[in-house]
């Protein structure tokens, strides 16, 4: 996986993060513009509801604005960010009721290499998408924030507020049930 553009690590992030306390907005809509994206991938694969998502982002720049001086700088701003929108994201699906809706084909890449691979490739996608939308809300976030995130495990501790050794349990109880969702070779690679 490739690291984001735009995430510069800890050292990075002290510029924006003196500006977000003197109140700069224009480093504010930086941020936003930055981990805009990253937060939203991530909130789909958690909520697995498109309308919600962009609520629960803004949500959660308005936590990063209103409690900048509570970042320490242990942790990349990032990070820190993804904490809030999983709390945030967790906080939102306890106060839904009505059933999940899943967009297996969202994940989908059909590139131009043929019909019958670009098919393949969308059930396979398709297969993928209806397995993690079985798992729990932990355990999808463990899920997207190692593989889409491309986050280690003692990043997404931090994250959900757990133990490392939470998080690597999540994982295997995550891959034990994809494995039994999925069939033939798709199983094979977790």
């Amino acid at each position: 996986m490739t690291q984001r553009t735009g995430d510069h690590g800890r050292n990075g992030d002290a510029g924006i993060v003196a500006r977000l306390r003197a109140r700069d907005i224009t480093a504010f809509e930086e941020l936003y513009r930055r981990e805009h994206t990253p937060l939203s991938r991530f909130l789909s694969n958690l909520l697995r509801r498109p309308y919600l998502v962009e609520e629960v982002v803004n949500d959660t720049m308005m936590v990063v604005w209103d409690r900048i001086d509570g970042f320490a700088g242990e942790s990349r701003l990032s990070t820190w960010m993804f904490g809030i929108a999983y709390r945030q994201g967790l906080s939102a699906l306890r106060r839904l009721d009505e059933p999940v809706e899943e967009d297996p084909a969202e994940m989908a890449d059909a590139q131009s290499d043929g019909p019958d691979r670009a098919a393949g490739r969308a059930r396979v996608a398709r297969d993928l998408a209806e397995a993690i939308a079985q798992l729990s809300a932990p355990q999808r976030a463990v899920v997207n924030l190692t593989y889409y995130q491309d986050l280690g495990y003692r990043e997404i501790a931090e994250i959900m507020d757990c133990p490392t050794d939470t998080v690597k349990t999540r994982m295997f109880h995550a891959r034990r049930n994809l494995r039994q969702s999925l069939a033939g070779d798709l199983a094979d690679w977790l």
